[in-house]
């Protein structure tokens, strides 16, 4: 099964180190990384989206693909 995730922050350390995290933990980069701007909050919000194909799982709505 592959898995998809979108993972989206403020642009900062911390959303590196979840993407670093990610890349540990198997996951690859799908595509360039998207960049906007928050006027509200006055901050620049990252997006990337990460695959990891997962051998033995079978697709269900119920699971939790962050744990994946």
């Amino acid at each position: 099964m592959k898995i998809y995730r979108y993972i989206t922050g403020k642009d900062d350390n911390a959303f590196c180190h979840r993407i670093t995290e990610a890349l540990n933990n198997g996951f690859e980069l799908y595509g360039q990384p998207t960049l906007t701007f928050d006027q509200a909050k006055a901050q620049v919000i990252c997006g990337q989206v990460i695959t990891k194909e997962v051998e033995g799982v079978e697709y269900d709505p119920s699971l939790d693909l962050s744990s994946l």
